[in-house]
């Protein structure tokens, strides 16, 4: 299929298939559409739908975002993933209000900005400003190399190339926004990466995947290679009040400015830090069953240690660093997903 058809296909597709609806499609200005496309990376519009509208009602403008405290911003992201997107998302918004009062309704300037590539760059100004951007996310990566049949893993530099080019190439100079929509529903509904409906897909008599009967050979899957696998005890310190002692991690890496229990080599280690922290020995102490989170470089396996203690009197505390959280009144702070649900399963203190 030439380039130069796929658009007019998948137009004439959207329009009668196509999601219409979506929060950040019934008011598309570029500050909505921008938290969209943050949010919507690397993760599925499904889970997105149970976060936007709610941050969206918080933080309504770029001038709220930017006002905002970092720890609200995380805590409405919590469990969204990637939290990095989320710091990014808050620097992005003070950098761009404190300097133009708005999102720049440029290419460049937007690209200047933390968080956000050339992609997202791109989608912001074809959705919410009919701009002829071309996008290549995820699904839209799925669809140009399966209809062009372009081989090898879209992260090497080569195959990325060709992926832009034919990206270029394939968007049309009119109705942008809703091609732009159109690839990505299209990837998303019927080109999907494990269970492909290609006899649905407007584009299959013209596809070079699916006429040579290779579709699942397309896009080149990333070179495996074996996961480090790294080991921590996590110090769940619960008081006599019922609140849990929460450390907050440093901005940048995993989980950055997210709070966590404060981790550990050994439940030796973590129980000879407890004394020390709370001024005497750990009245009750107990493992619960190994977490695992996999990250994309590595899997975390975390071994929680309950340590209840009757009282933390003498021990001044850094309140930047550490926070007594009261799990019958949460604060309103950012927590990693595990952090979250060993919270949640606290209950009574033991």
């Amino acid at each position: 299929m030439k380039p130069e058809n796929i658009a007019d296909t998948l137009l004439s597709w959207w329009d009668v298939n196509g999601r219409h609806d979506l929060p950040w499609q019934r008011e598309p200005t570029p500050y909505r559409v921008w938290v969209s496309e943050i949010m919507l990376q690397q993760t599925q519009v499904a889970t997105v739908l149970n976060y936007y509208d709610r941050f969206m009602l918080r933080f309504p403008s770029l001038a709220d975002l930017a006002a905002a405290d970092i720890d609200e911003v995380l805590h409405l992201w919590t469990g969204l993933g990637y939290y990095s997107r989320a710091r990014n998302l808050h620097k992005a918004a003070q950098l761009a209000h404190s300097e133009l009062g708005a999102l720049p309704e440029n290419f460049d300037g937007l690209l200047a900005l933390p968080g956000i590539g050339r992609s997202t760059a791109g989608a912001i100004l074809s959705l919410a400003s009919n701009q002829r951007y071309s996008i290549l996310d995820g699904n839209a990566k799925r669809v140009l190399a399966r209809v062009f049949a372009v081989g090898g893993w879209p992260g090497n530099t080569a195959v990325a190339n060709r992926l832009w080019a034919l990206a270029d190439a394939c968007t049309p100079q009119h109705r942008v926004n809703n091609y732009t929509q159109a690839i990505m529903d299209l990837g998303a509904s019927l080109c999907s990466r494990r269970n492909p409906r290609c006899e649905s897909c407007p584009l299959h008599l013209g596809c070079d995947a699916f006429i040579a009967g290779a579709v699942h050979d397309y896009p080149g899957k990333k070179p495996k290679r074996d996961k480090p696998q790294k080991h921590a005890v996590l110090a769940m310190l619960t008081n006599d009040a019922g609140c849990v002692l929460l450390e907050k991690r440093p901005p940048q890496g995993i989980w950055g400015g997210l709070y966590s229990f404060p981790e550990f080599a050994s439940v030796t280690e973590a129980e000879r830090w407890c004394a020390d922290f709370t001024g005497g020995v750990a009245q009750q102490s107990r493992t619960w069953a190994v977490v695992k989170h996999g990250f994309s470089h590595y899997d975390f396996h975390m071994q929680p240690l309950k340590l209840v203690v009757s009282s933390v009197a003498g021990k001044v505390m850094d309140a930047d660093r550490w926070l007594w959280y009261n799990t019958a009144a949460p604060a309103e702070v950012g927590l990693a997903a595990p952090v979250k649900k060993l919270l949640e399963s606290f209950g009574e203190p033991a």
